[in-house]
């Protein structure tokens, strides 16, 4: 697990750059007390590893449509992961996740005409063998949203 590629100072190192990422290796240096060449190895091995990436993380004004929905889908268990993955494939879907309870995989979906969501929900992944049942919910109010979880493309 990756987690367990991590010493304390990659997390104090993490935690740092998931505050502010554009902070300079000189300033984690001496917040850290390493040095400058330490810092940069760090974050370079971390890349190199896929445990980080840096990436302008896009809000829901900056996305073309900010209609969302989530789409919750009853996947035959033996044919989760494979649903799962051509479900991450369509081109609305922003997000896939493995849950548990009444539905196991749950979609998000940004879109712009109704229609695009019915055509994404209903032909698409109601149609994708393994799948018994399909559920659309759709975000009228966003309360909270943290950029770090989930990315709006």
């Amino acid at each position: 697990m990756a987690e367990s590629r991590l010493d304390d100072l990659d997390r104090r190192l993490v935690d740092l750059l998931a505050l502010d990422a554009r902070v300079s290796n000189r300033k984690i240096a001496a917040e850290l007390g390493v040095t400058e060449g330490t810092v940069r190895g760090r974050i370079r091995r971390l890349q190199d590893e896929g445990l980080i990436t840096f990436t302008a993380i896009t809000s829901f004004d900056m996305a073309e449509s900010t209609r969302l929905a989530f789409i919750s889908a009853q996947a035959d268990v033996d044919k989760v992961r494979e649903v799962a993955e051509q479900i991450a494939a369509l081109p609305l879907i922003n997000g896939v996740l493995i849950t548990m309870g009444e539905f196991n995989i749950t979609a998000l979906c940004l879109f712009k005409e109704l229609g695009d969501l019915v055509d994404t929900a209903s032909d698409q992944i109601l149609a994708m063998p393994g799948i018994h049942h399909v559920e659309t919910s759709i975000a009228v109010k966003t309360i909270k949203y943290n950029a770090k979880i989930a990315k709006i493309t």
